[in-house]
């Protein structure tokens, strides 16, 4: 047997505060999907970590029928639409930033870069003149367009640092054998480049997804409703109903967290890209 050599022994206590993290996250997400299943009666006479003893789905169901279903399918609509749109300009713009070779394309990509450093908070008023006059308001349009907008700057940044690494004999011998620019970006870039589009769709679905400033200040009716929205009015409506408000945040996180499931290699593959360079 092999001597084990000085880094291979175990560390103990980066283990240690490894699972004390864990149980940091772990338990509040405990206590929301135990207190959610808890009827309201028995809210305040059982302890909050405890299984409850008579589990019931009744909060979900009071969360269901207040329109819950609408306001979920106004969030898919625009986060869908978003992610759509963030990542076929972004791509194509880092494209052109990777394989363009004049001098003016790099400068405009540093001035485009500039998006990242101007915060959302920063430009809200000057957003809300804009959808206001476009004739948006109150519209789902007036949350998908400022959410492109603002996601845009860093996908580039990312997308274009992919792209950079894929090997310049690649695209050579494509255009050898005749492919043009188009045949070019779908053949060759696009699948070389899969984890950072996964992991940019992802993080921009997440963001849009739990955005709350632009309904906040785009939106009025409950029509244009979104999930981030709809849980603060659950969380008017159900004051003292708190089974039903975290019943609210569960359906809310649901696709998300199926998001991740279903691209969580592409995601640690493209977050850990590099790495070990």
């Amino acid at each position: 047997m092999a001597r084990r050599t000085a880094g291979s022994r175990p560390n103990i206590l980066g283990g240690l505060a490894g699972w004390i993290w864990l149980a940091i996250v772990i338990l509040p997400v405990y206590a929301i999907v135990v207190t959610s299943l808890r009827p309201q009666s028995d809210y305040y006479s059982e302890n909050p970590l405890s299984w409850p003893s008579n589990p019931s789905i009744d909060a979900y169901t009071r969360v269901l029928q207040n329109d819950f279903l609408r306001y979920f399918g106004n969030s898919v609509i625009v986060t869908a639409a978003s992610v759509v749109v963030i990542l076929a300009v972004s791509l194509m713009a880092s494209y052109v930033v990777v394989r363009s070779r004049r001098r003016s394309t790099g400068r405009l990509f540093q001035v485009f870069l500039l998006g990242i450093a101007i915060p959302i908070q920063a430009t809200i008023i000057p957003v809300y003149y804009l959808i206001v006059k476009l004739g948006l308001y109150d519209t789902l349009w007036a949350l998908i367009l400022p959410s492109i907008a603002f996601a845009i700057p860093l996908s580039v940044l990312i997308l274009t640092n992919f792209l950079r690494d894929v090997p310049g004999e690649l695209f050579e011998s494509m255009r050898m054998d005749g492919a043009g620019e188009w045949r070019t970006l779908w053949d060759l870039a696009i699948p070389l480049t899969r984890p950072a589009i996964v992991t940019v769709g992802v993080y921009n679905a997440l963001q849009v997804w739990n955005g709350f400033l632009f309904p906040l200040v785009l939106t009025q009716s409950s029509e244009t409703r979104v999930l981030p929205l709809s849980l603060w009015s659950f969380q008017g409506a159900f004051s003292v109903d708190i089974p039903a408000v975290l019943a609210a945040v569960v359906l809310s996180v649901l696709p998300i967290l199926a998001a991740y499931i279903l691209g969580r290699r592409q995601l640690v593959s493209g977050l850990t890209a590099g790495f070990g360079k």
